[in-house]
This record gives structure tokens, sequence and C-alpha cells, in this order.
């Protein structure tokens, strides 16, 4: 209708309303029917009356047939006919497009898999003609070449009935073995060049960040750090190039140290083992460095209280607080005798294994500190909070900020170790509004907050962007 309006607008004349009944093309049939009739009644009496007339119809019968075998032969070689207007490629790219952003939620499912196929022309292509018979669209590909055969990482998307155990049984028909397969996300979507430099700027950003780009870089994996010392004790240090055995990789570490990690269910390759050197590489060449963060609260009788993240550097300040705490409070953090509790503190200063906030007063004392430890695939949370400043909500606040860093690395969720009669880190852990089990071994409690659901309480948000500062009770 539009195109009908413009056309009358540029031909000045108006267009005819729809259904409207035109004499004029009436007379126009009728007289073209006449003339029809009138020709063939001629030639007709002109074929009857000839000489020749049966050979004039053989004649014509056979020019028709020659006529139509030629038009076929034509139509078959120059197909000229349009294509249906909803099935045309246009169409169908513009749908799997849409499909593919909005991932149609409950027609299909996201699957991570790593088959290892022949080193063969066409092997290949047999597995991908097996996944395509299940109707599974082949998102991405990676390939990891070995000695003999290579090792193929796909990202697919399945349709939603179609199980693990099936798909696994596709690709082994197809040639594929040593087949894995998980559920992805969509963050697995995005590709692996663009994945590698986000991981290695969050790692040039804060050492603390290492542990937690591996894991996201190979995986489901245990990774743990072990000093240069402890290595050397041990007969565990590495060449500088590192190690790879199998399903567990050694990297040197920064200061001489040793990075293991370990992926039981799955051997490493070749390429992934180059990926995380340098990482670790990168990582070593940056040396120490530490985001200065700085965040503000506000006490309930008015103190400010800063709370910025500590490194090696505070190690000082930090025994400092532990000459001031009481023998009760060192020895409810750290479940020992108090008298070798600062043996801890290099520890838990260092980036390698965590990260660490510290609450200082106005004069710059740190009153309280708050780690996040990685251990191995958990995530432990522990406080320690100077007596004259207890009771006053630094714990919880330190608590909120270490959650909500786990939740920013994609941690499934924390655990405390803390006595039994300690309330008030029962009570700073129920703060959270995040559902909480309990454990009670032998007068000590372990206490694991889940993650992956919304809290419940009204706490203020924690922004953790560098040069961002909230303030709050």
């Amino acid at each position: 209708m539009r195109g009908r309006s413009r056309w009358a607008r540029r031909s000045g004349r108006r267009a005819p309303a729809p259904g409207t009944h035109h004499w004029r093309r009436d007379l126009v049939e009728l007289a073209g029917l006449f003339t029809a009739v009138a020709v063939a009644d001629a030639i007709a009496k002109t074929v009857v009356n000839g000489p020749r007339g049966p050979v004039m119809l053989l004649a014509s019968a056979v020019a028709l047939l020659v006529t139509a075998a030629v038009h076929c032969w034509w139509a078959r070689r120059h197909p000229h006919a349009p294509p249906p207007a909803d099935t045309g490629p246009a169409a169908g790219t513009a749908g799997d497009l849409a499909a593919a952003s909005q991932g149609a939620p409950g027609a299909t499912t996201l699957w991570r898999m790593r088959t290892t196929v022949r080193d063969e022309p066409g092997s290949l292509a047999q597995l991908c003609g097996a996944l395509a018979q299940r109707k599974v669209d082949i998102l991405s590909l990676q390939t990891h070449p070995l000695a003999e055969g290579t090792v193929d990482e796909f990202l697919l998307r399945a349709p939603e009935g179609l199980a693990a155990a099936t798909l696994t049984r596709t690709v082994a028909g197809a040639g594929g073995s040593s087949t894995w397969v998980e559920r992805a996300d969509t963050h697995d979507l995005v590709d692996a060049p663009t994945r590698v430099l986000g991981l290695a700027t969050r790692t040039a950003l804060d050492p603390a960040e290492l542990p937690l780009a591996l894991r996201q870089l190979l995986g489901r994996c245990t990774i743990r750090s072990v000093p240069a010392a402890r290595a050397q004790a041990d007969g565990r240090a590495v060449p500088v190039e590192g190690v790879l055995d199998g399903t567990m990789l050694r990297l040197r570490a920064p200061g001489d140290g040793v990075v293991t990690i370990e992926r039981p269910h799955l051997a490493f390759t070749p390429t992934e083992f180059a990926r995380a050197r340098a990482l670790v590489e990168l990582d070593s060449r940056l040396g120490a460095r530490l985001p200065r963060t700085r965040h503000v609260m506000t006490l309930d009788r008015g103190e400010a209280v800063t709370v910025q993240r500590a490194d090696a550097d505070d190690l000082a300040e930090a025994r400092a607080l532990h000459e001031r705490c009481s023998p009760e409070t060192l020895a409810r953090r750290y479940h020992g005798p108090v008298r070798d509790a600062d043996r801890y503190l290099d520890h838990l200063l260092s980036p390698r294994f965590g990260r660490t906030l510290a609450a200082r007063d106005a004069e710059g004392r740190i009153v309280a500190l708050g780690h996040l430890l990685w251990d191995g695939d958990e995530t432990e949370i522990a406080l320690l909070v100077e007596d004259a400043w207890q009771r006053r909500g630094i714990g919880g606040e330190l608590l909120g900020r270490l959650v909500a860093m786990a939740v920013e690395a994609g941690g499934e969720s924390v655990y405390a170790v803390t006595q039994a009669s300690n309330t008030a880190m029962v009570a700073a852990m129920r703060g959270l509004g995040l559902p909480l089990d309990y454990q009670i071994e032998e007068g000590t409690l372990v206490i694991t907050a889940r993650l992956d659901v919304t809290p419940v309480c009204s706490r203020p948000a924690y922004d953790l962007r560098p040069g961002s500062a909230r303030s709050g009770r």
C-alpha cells in the first residue's frame, strides 16, 4: 500500500481503491477471446479443405513437441524463478544470527568438547559431518598439535535433548578419541585471542590475579604456589623453561618459586603449556605491584577508617597489629600457639596466595586485616580485628568486600574456619545474607557461604574498580 500511494503521488493520478471493477479490462478480454476463435476457425478450414491437411497437422504436432522439449531443457539450465520470500538466504542468515545472539533459551545447549583426531586429511571433515547429522552447530574451534594426532577443542551449540553421552558416542564413531565434554556458558563465546589478552591485562594490573587467570585459561584445575626455599628443600625446583608432565604443569615463579598446576581429568597440551608459561613470565617480568585503591568508611562514633589492599611491604605494620592484639584474639584467628602467629604473615600477605585488605585508622596504623586465600579449588576467608576496634562494623565491612572479590573472581563459595565460640565471626557471616553451611568438629567451626545466589540483605554495593570509593557503616 505504501508503494501504491507513492506511485499515485508521482503520477498525479488517484490510486484506485482495492476491489474496484473496470469495464475496459472486460472489453479487452472479450475482444481477445473473439479474435482467438476467429483465427482458430480460419486455420481449421484451411487444414480441412487444403490438399495436405493431415501433413500440416502432423508437422504442427511435431513442432509443438520440439518446442516443449527445448523449453524444458532451457528451464533446467537457466532457472529464473525467484526464491520464496520467507526462505531466502538473507532471511535464513538473519534468523541464525538472531538465534545465536539470543541463545534460543530452552532450545539449545552450549557444550565445550575436546577430542583427539588423527592427523590425516579428511579426519576433521568426518568429525564435523557426524556432528552436523546430530544438528550440532560448531561455534568455535581451536587446534592443539601433538606428536601423534591433533587435539581439537570445540565450542558447540547442540539441541537441548542431546545428552553428553550421545555426543561422545557420535564423536567416537567419527574417529575421535579421549573425548571430554562439559557444559559451557555465554562467556565461552569470546574468541581465544581476546580471552587471553584480557587475562594478561588482569594479571598485569594485579599479581593476585595470576592464579585466577591460569584457572580461567586452563579450565577446572588446582593451582599451588611453593616458595623458593621450600621448593629447594623438597627437591621440586624446576628449570627456567618449566616442566610439562601429562596432567601437571610446573612453572618457575618470581623469586625462584614454583607454580604447580594439576588437572587430573585431562592432560595438558604443549599449546596450553606455552600459554601458561607466557602468563607466568609476564607476571615475573612486571615485578611487585599492587593497586592502591582506597575506600573510606565511617564508623558509628564518627571515626573514618580507610580500607585498601596490603602486601608484603606492610609486613612490619601487620606484626605491630599482632603485638597490640590479645592472646585470645590471636588464638581465635590462627587456631594454634600464639607465639607462632607472626610466621603466617609472609604467606598471608603474598599476592601469590590470595588478596589481603587492611583497615587503617586516621593515623595510618593497621587495625584490621582480611584475607582471601586461594586454597586449590576452594577459597578461604579470614579476619583479624584489633581488640579496641572490635564490634564496630569493621569485620563486616572487610568480609563484604572480600566476598565481592571472590564473586568477581568467579568463585562458587567461600569458607571460614574459626572457633565455635567466636560469635562475632558467625554474626559477620550471617550478615552477608547468603546461604550458609555449618560444620563443627572438635570445637572448630567451618562456615561455608554459597556465592551463586543473590544476597538477601541490604548491604551496600562494593565497587572494586580502581579509583572508586564508597563509604558506609
